[in-house]
Parts: C-alpha cells; sequence; structure tokens
C-alpha cells in the first residue's frame, strides 16, 4: 500500500488512472523536462562551440595552444590531437552542435507546451542512449589511452548523463502502467530522485579520474 501511494504522489502513470488524467500529469512533467532540456542543451552547445573553434585554431594553426591546454593532464590539445577525437572522420564537436540544437528544439517545444508523439520520444530515447555510450567510450579514452582530461569534454560528459537520465525517467513514467506493479515504484523513485542518481553517477566517474590521475595530483597539491 505504501508503495502504491508513494507511487501516485510522484505522478506515474498507473494501472486504472484515466487516460486523460496520465496525459495532464505528463504534460506539466513534460514542460519541466522541457525546461532542462533548454537548459542542457545550451550548455552543451556552448561546450560544442568552444570545442568546434578550439580545433579550428588547432588544424589551422601550426603554433597554436588551446585555452583549455592548462597542464599535463588537463589538455585539450593532447585529446583534440587523438584519433578519439574524429572517430567518425570528421571533429567529434561537429556531432555536439547538431546533437545539443536538437536538444533545445525539443526543449522549446516541450515548454511551449507542445505534445509530442510516442515515436518521437523512442527516437529521443535511442538518441540519449547512443550519446551515453559515446561519452563513455570516450571517457575511457581520456582515462587510459590518451592520458588527458578535456575541461570542456568534460562539461559535454556532465550534459549527456543528465540528459540521458532526464530522459529515460521520463519515458519510464510514461509507460510505467505496462510494467509489473513491482517495477512501478522503482521508477517512481526514479523520477524523483534523478538528481541523486546523477550526482552519484559523476561522483563515480570523478573517482576514476582521481586514481587514475593519482600521482600527478599528490604531487601538484603536495
Amino acid at each position: 500500500m505504501t508503495a502504491w501511494t508513494d507511487t501516485r504522489a510522484a505522478g506515474a502513470a498507473l494501472p486504472g488512472d484515466e487516460p486523460q488524467g496520465t496525459a495532464q500529469v505528463l504534460a506539466g512533467r513534460d514542460r519541466r523536462l522541457g525546461a532542462g532540456l533548454l537548459v542542457g542543451g545550451a550548455l552543451g552547445l556552448l561546450a560544442a562551440f568552444v570545442l568546434a573553434v578550439e580545433k579550428f585554431r588547432l588544424l589551422t594553426e601550426a603554433d597554436y595552444v588551446p585555452t583549455c591546454s592548462i597542464n599535463p593532464v588537463l589538455s585539450c590539445g593532447s585529446v583534440m590531437s587523438s584519433p578519439q577525437a574524429e572517430v567518425f572522420g570528421f571533429p567529434n564537436p561537429l556531432l555536439g552542435l547538431i546533437g545539443f540544437t536538437a536538444v533545445l528544439v525539443v526543449g522549446a517545444a516541450l515548454t511551449g507546451g507542445a505534445a509530442l508523439p510516442s515515436w518521437f520520444w523512442a527516437g529521443l530515447q535511442l538518441g540519449v542512449v547512443a550519446g551515453v555510450i559515446f561519452v563513455h567510450w570516450l571517457i575511457e579514452a581520456s582515462l587510459y589511452r590518451i592520458g588527458a582530461l578535456c575541461p570542456y569534454c568534460v562539461v559535454v560528459w556532465v550534459v549527456v548523463i543528465a540528459l540521458f537520465t532526464a530522459v529515460t525517467a521520463r519515458n519510464l513514467t510514461a509507460v510505467a502502467h505496462r510494467l509489473p506493479p513491482a517495477i512501478q515504484p522503482v521508477v517512481a523513485a526514479l523520477h524523483r530522485r534523478q538528481t541523486i542518481v546523477v550526482t552519484v553517477w559523476l561522483l563515480g566517474i570523478a573517482a576514476l579520474i582521481t586514481v587514475r590521475f593519482w600521482t600527478f595530483w599528490s604531487t601538484t597539491l603536495g
């Protein structure tokens, strides 16, 4: 009974809910999600734009040192010059420019009250899944193959993880009434605790970074 009550308080779509009521709940949540997508899309687009400019200058100016090349670890130049920076045959920031622009457009539509069809949400889910997988591949490459971090890239990592969590929580909530009753409270808890999920996720990545570059940090700070 407690789990059922908690789930309803979180506004999850449950068996027996009237379709109209469910639609109203989702519409309100989608507007709030839209505001989050606007913020995340803007931050991601800004980081991608700066990365694109830095990459262009690095390619056209032989002696150019990127603004985010601060020390041997925080070194955009090392990351941008690696094969992983052009994994599809063109600079990765171009993917960010396209992807985050799309996120901004979706965020603006949701904030304005647009009701997007289920196939669109499925496509957006595939997009954020692909994005978060790609980001973690880049994290692994930065830590264990390139041996350097790009601060602007880290901003992109954070934004993509937050977007993935928000979109996934929304989509699971939308189909919660089709899921087994035992799973519905988990979906509701995920929706309520998105900030905690993202925080723990990012702390895990921060721990990997700390361990990987511990010798440098301890020498520099010590």
